[in-house]
This record gives C-alpha cells, sequence and structure tokens, in this order.
C-alpha cells in the first residue's frame, strides 16, 4: 500500500512531503520510503498563518481564507507525493496546520486544523485523511502528540529505555522502556520561542545553524525565570504548542525583567532553555540513548548543548541512521497513521495521551468510492420501504 504524508508543524515554514510503501510479513509493518520533498511557504502565506495565531485576534472570514489558501497548498504538495509515489498512490494523510490547540486546567478540550482538504482530495483523487487528533480528544485524550504511535513500533527499549525527541517548533519525547508503558507529550518549545526571536530582532525566520546564539552567552536571569514556567512542572499526558509558547510570552519575561538583553544573549538564553528542559526530561526517564529528529537538528549549537548536558549518562544520535531524513520523520509518522486508520486500527496510545482508548484517528474525505466498494450508477429516485 502506498501513501503519501505531508506535515506542516508549528513552526509553519513550509509543508514536508514523503510517499511510502506499507507491506507487512507477519506481525511487522515494512515502510520503504518513497522519497522526501520540502516545499516552503511564501512570506504573505507566513505572514497569513502568524496574524490568525495566538495571542492575536482574528475573524472568521481570516480563518476561512486561510483555510482554502493552505487547502490549495497541500493540494499541491499531495500532488508531489504522487509523483514521489511514481504516479499513484492509495491514501494521502493531511493533517492540516495547527492553528489552536485548547487546552484549559490540563485537559485538552478540542483542537483546530486549516487546510480544506476537499481541495486535496479533488486534486489528486484519492481518500484523503484529515483531523487526526480529535478523535483522541473525544475519548478523554490529548490529541497529541501522534508521532509515539512511530516511534514505538520503531524502537526497542528491550536493552534499556530510549527515547525519540523530535525538535519541532514544540519539543516532544516518546520512551520506551522495558516492561513499561510507552510514554510521550510535549516537553516544551524548541524552535518556537528561537523564530518569535528571530524574527522580531533579526528579521529572519530563524537562528541560522544557531550561529548568532553560539555567538552569545546565557542570560542567567532570563534563563531562570523562563525555566519556573508551570507547564514543564506539570505531570504528562500534557501537550501545548503556540498558544502558549508565542512572541507575547517572549515579550512578556523581556518586559518583566526590566533590562536590555543583547540579541545574541536572549538566542543563547531561548537555545540553553530548550537544551536544559529537554535534557531533564531524558535524565528522569534515566534513557541511555536519546534519537533526534526535526528542523532542530539543523542547529549544531543546539545539538551541541543537548550532547554536552546527557555526556556521560545518554548518547545523542539522528534518526537519520534509520534512513529517514530528520526533517521527514512526522511526515512518515503520518503516512504511517494513515496506515493504521485504513485498517481500522487505532494510531493514538493512551498511556501518552491520556484517553480511556486507543482511537482511530481522522476523518476520510473520499475522491470516488470508500473503501474499495463498487462504482454504481446514480440513483435517479428514492423510496421509502415501510
Amino acid at each position: 500500500m502506498k501513501i503519501v504524508g505531508l506535515m506542516s508543524g508549528t513552526s509553519y515554514d513550509g509543508v514536508d512531503v514523503v510517499a511510502a510503501e506499507f507491506t507487512t510479513e507477519g506481525d511487522t509493518l515494512w515502510l520503504r520510503p518513497l522519497g522526501h520533498r520540502e516545499l516552503e511557504y511564501d512570506e504573505a502565506l507566513r505572514a497569513q498563518i502568524a496574524a490568525l495565531l495566538p495571542p492575536g485576534a482574528t475573524t472568521i472570514e481570516a480563518v476561512c481564507q486561510l483555510d482554502n489558501r493552505l487547502g490549495e497548498v497541500f493540494a499541491d504538495a499531495a500532488a508531489v507525493g504522487l509523483e514521489l509515489a511514481g504516479g499513484t498512490a492509495d491514501a494521502v494523510v493531511s493533517p492540516g496546520q495547527t492553528v489552536f490547540h485548547w487546552i484549559a486546567d490540563g485537559v485538552a478540550r478540542g483542537t483546530l486544523q486549516l487546510g480544506a482538504v476537499a481541495r486535496v482530495a479533488a486534486r489528486v483523487g484519492v481518500p484523503v485523511l484529515s483531523d487526526l487528533r480529535s478523535a483522541d480528544i473525544a475519548a478523554g485524550g490529548q490529541g497529541a502528540p501522534l508521532v509515539p504511535a512511530f516511534d514505538s513500533l520503531l524502537l526497542d527499549g528491550a536493552a534499556g529505555p530510549r527515547a525519540a525527541l523530535n525538535l519541532g517548533g514544540i519539543a516532544n519525547l516518546t520512551v520506551v522502556a522495558p516492561e513499561a508503558p510507552i510514554l510521550g507529550y510535549d516537553v516544551g518549545p524548541a524552535n518556537a520561542l528561537l523564530d518569535a526571536a528571530a524574527r522580531r530582532f533579526l528579521d529572519q525566520p530563524c537562528d541560522i545553524d544557531g550561529a548568532r546564539a553560539a555567538a552569545g552567552r546565557a542570560h542567567e536571569r532570563l534563563l531562570a525565570a523562563l525555566l519556573a514556567e508551570p507547564y514543564y512542572a506539570a505531570p504528562p499526558p500534557k501537550s501545548t504548542g503556540k498558544e502558549l509558547f508565542h512572541a507575547g510570552y517572549l515579550d512578556r519575561h523581556l518586559a518583566a525583567l526590566g533590562e536590555p538583553v543583547p540579541v545574541d544573549d536572549l538566542l543563547a538564553t531561548l537555545t540553553e532553555l530548550t537544551a536544559r528542559v529537554v535534557a531533564a526530561e531524558c535524565d528522569r526517564h534515566r534513557v541511555v540513548e536519546v534519537i533526534a529528529a526535526g528542523g532542530g537538528v539543523r542547529n549544531p549549537t543546539l545539538l551541541g548543548r543537548l550532547a554536552a548536558l546527557g555526556a556521560g549518562r545518554w548518547t545523542l544520535r539522528g534518526i537519520d541512521e534509520w534512513g529517514v531524513p530528520a526533517q521527514a520523520k512526522e511526515a512518515y509518522a503520518f503516512a504511517l497513521l494513515g496506515w493504521l486508520s485504513w485498517h481500522g486500527l487505532p494510531g493514538s496510545i493512551p498511556s501518552v495521551t491520556g484517553a480511556t482508548r486507543g482511537a482511530v484517528l481522522g476523518s476520510w474525505t473520499p475522491a470516488g468510492p470508500a473503501y474499495g466498494g463498487a462504482p454504481t450508477d446514480r440513483p435517479r429516485r428514492l423510496r421509502i420501504r415501510l
């Protein structure tokens, strides 16, 4: 079975497109990567997304416009995915762009992803799976993270606890350990605050290669204030996003500090924040190995701090060693979730999300007969039999 997976994360810098072929042998599922492409958003679309995200105000008109604009972008991306798959695929997974993840008193109440999935289905002519988080929330879960379904099948924790780390806008961690439930949760910001600072003070989408952070020094007072964030102390299951860690959050901390912070020092501080929060969680679970993925692995300054903080306790490796490009992992994970949903199998893990049960994820938008049903002529009349 060939599935195209799309992913646009909390950094909203573009969409990752992958194609994968799935085959089964006994109780083993084989994933053959067929290709990966990164499609960058233009500045106008980035600005349109940023204007909609918290803490900014918006309108239903703006939501509708962005929903359909993203649908067009994802439709183009899905078409690229079909090319990667050799011209045909059985399904596309288009999870959309998260614009709000509603958490109240630690409980997920709802979630909203935009991306006009009907436009995707119309473009590629195959069924499209979307809205992957809502089913888990309806079952009492956080709706995130969902990538642990991929991690838990790939990692072997028999030789000791292992962690899969994704460094996107938000850092999330999956822990696989012998004779223990799978754990997975959002740890805190990875690139979210760093990118917000880069946009604000450098007029760039990010601190390229972590160069400016490497030139600075962590501001200890600011770092201490950031580390006091209550979210870090909250027990899992938990999830977060730009509704907490956004530019306004950073502005409040800088205002409370009452003194200017050089840009390089600010970026160094935010890099240190991510490294310390992640390292503390890896230490808490006593992992022996951490396998990193996501856009953050392109930041050698961040990876260097993580490796230094874990030295002597856990080693840091990249998912590339498994044949999966670091930037493509989440898109491949969503392709896997599509395979599971196609076969009516749960994609969420209750020990990760806190749901009462594992949920079959997503909603299918058909582009023809659903689930291989035979085509039939359209009826010309309806009658009621009593």
